[in-house]
């Protein structure tokens, strides 16, 4: 029997090789660079270039794909030799056919796609581009998209997609969607005057294709009652949040519209319109047990009376804004100067007359409040236990001597704009309200002197018959009541 032989330097013949293997289980190892022996060896080659290994092709160019940025990758199953990428956020300079192109190649089993535009950039995408893109991609649930004024005409055609935002739409001929799973849509159009959508027809698409829509949003400077019109002819069951924003032609009769075809709405976001007092108190009167959050600022009809009556008529109220509504006439129409005085006081709704108005909120469950703009308040009491946040932002004529907030779980107010006086005043209040919570419970010795324990202010006594006393704690959650005791409020300033 032969022993173990040296491994050869040179190749060797393939007797010489199978007698060497019969003395043991395994060979050696030869270096793949140079063939010596890999044991004790530093080659002297250098590594092969990684785009020669098999995994990488010599001529693959580099993708445009480069600048995309996933965010969220799901796991593949075992069984698959595919990497599945769910969700796709890019933030482009430029995007164009070619880049979608390569995203629904990359991606064929694409969930989410969000596309944001950098300042400058352009989105060269197509209305008959987009369309193939979402009639492709049968996984797709999500689609966010930025910039889209050269679409033109899309349709958009989808058993998968729930989630759609669409903005910077401007002067679109057609749109026809038949989304049947749709939930939310959102349309932001240009604020151009020229913009020559037909948002009646538009709308009449999204109740008739889309009959599960939950949340709608639409902003556009065209919207009118027309459109509201055809929103409530879809008789979307499922609806819960509805806004329509910059509509100026938007005013009380729509307010009636909407409130007989969807009484179950918990967010209404009529921004930018021309209701009055009047129509919130229609608002107050159909929903009084849904509604959750109600937006109403930039609308200079609405006066402190009907902000006050719909806080009193509105118990689940948790958010509302009401910013721009109690402000001075040339703070809403800059060119108010140019008119003249005696123009601003023809129009029955002007409040160019309502010098300053007072405002008294008092309810238990609203957490946030924006009364950013409202230039023509100046005096303002909130009993808001629950209040976290609040916007007084270029609130200027609020008299600080005027200003009352029991709010002691504010967290956060915003007064940037406002008078030095008034930030002061601000300060001091939230702060003493700070300093109350923490004196809750007053502080007491034991009889030995060895303990200090907290004692409430209002406890009850029972007396049993053999003369032991019992005393009786009111409950409360210890967690809350520290985080609460580590609160601080933040006001901004700047």
């Amino acid at each position: 029997m032969h022993g173990h032989l040296p491994h050869p330097v040179s190749p060797a013949t393939f007797s010489d090789a199978f007698l060497s293997k019969k003395g043991k289980r395994r060979g050696s190892y030869n270096c793949r660079r140079c063939g010596l022996p890999k044991k004790g060896h530093v080659c002297h080659l250098p590594p092969p270039s990684s785009a020669l290994t098999p995994s990488v092709s010599p001529i693959h160019s580099p993708s445009p794909l480069s600048t995309l940025r996933s965010v969220k990758h799901k796991p593949p199953p075992s069984h698959s030799n595919l990497r599945r990428t769910s969700t796709f956020v890019a933030d482009l300079t430029d995007m164009d056919s070619t880049m979608l192109a390569c995203i629904a190649f990359a991606c064929p089993n694409l969930e989410s796609l969000e596309i944001f535009m950098c300042e400058g950039s352009f989105n060269r995408i197509t209305g008959d581009e987009l369309g193939r893109f979402v009639a492709d991609k049968r996984c797709l649930t999500t689609l966010k998209m930025e910039g889209c004024s050269n679409l033109g005409a899309f349709v958009l055609c989808s058993n998968t997609l729930s989630t759609l935002w669409l903005s910077d739409l401007h002067s679109l001929s057609k749109m026809v969607f038949n989304l049947p799973n749709l939930n939310e849509v959102s349309l932001n159009f240009s604020r151009q005057e020229n913009d020559s959508t037909d948002l009646t027809s538009m709308m009449d698409s999204l109740g008739r294709s889309c009959p599960k829509l939950k949340n709608i949003h639409i902003a556009s400077l065209h919207l009118s009652h027309s459109v509201v019109l055809s929103l409530t002819a879809a008789q979307l069951r499922e609806l819960r949040m509805l806004s329509l924003v910059l509509g100026s032609e938007l005013t009380d009769a729509s307010v009636v519209a909407i409130s007989k075809c969807y009484s179950s709405l918990e967010l209404l976001d009529l921004s930018g319109s021309s209701i009055s007092d009047s129509g919130l108190g229609m608002i107050c009167n159909v929903f009084p047990d849904t509604l959750t959050r109600l937006l109403v600022a930039l609308c200079p009809n609405i006066t402190s009376s009907g902000i006050q009556f719909a806080t009193a008529q509105l118990p689940l109220l948790e958010l509302m804004d009401c910013g721009m509504t109690i402000c001075e006439s040339d703070a809403q129409y800059p060119t108010s100067e140019e008119k003249g005085d005696s123009e601003l006081q023809i129009s029955p709704n002007s409040k160019a007359h309502l010098t300053y108005q007072k405002l008294f909120i008092k309810h238990a469950r609203l957490k946030k409040l924006s009364l950013w703009g409202c230039s023509s308040l100046d005096s303002l009491y909130l009993s808001c236990p629950n209040l976290s946040d609040l916007n007084l932002n270029s609130c200027k004529n609020l008299i600080p001597e005027k200003l009352v907030l029991q709010c002691p779980m504010v967290e956060s107010v915003h007064a940037i704009g406002c008078k030095d006086v008034l930030i002061q005043a601000v300060k001091t209040q939230v702060s003493s309200g700070y300093a109350l919570s923490e004196d809750r419970y007053s502080c007491k010795r034991m009889a030995d002197g060895s303990k200090r324990v907290g004692i409430p202010f209002s406890f009850t006594q029972q007396v049993t018959t053999n003369k032991a006393v019992s005393i009786y704690l009111p409950d409360y959650d210890k967690s809350s009541w520290e985080a609460r005791k580590r609160r601080r409020c933040t006001v901004q300033v700047e």
